[in-house]
């Protein structure tokens, strides 16, 4: 697919892509770049707030100006 055609359906390439093909776009007939679906997200592994709750510590001048 050609570059101009690329910006003309952009939404459609997209929808396209989100449903699993692969659109290779091209510039003056060579392949410039791949419109690919986004991986499922893996949650398994995200952080999850607050804990490291109580593991930390800020002195109580941390933010006082530095002697000169």
């Amino acid at each position: 697919m050609s570059l101009y055609e690329a910006k003309t359906h952009l939404s459609e390439l997209v929808e396209q892509a989100a449903q699993g093909r692969e659109i290779i776009i091209a510039k003056s007939g060579k392949p410039k770049a791949r419109l690919v679906p986004l991986a499922p997200k893996d949650t398994r592994h995200l952080r999850k707030y607050g804990l490291g709750k109580g593991r930390g510590w800020i002195a109580d001048d941390f933010d006082a100006p530095l002697p000169p």
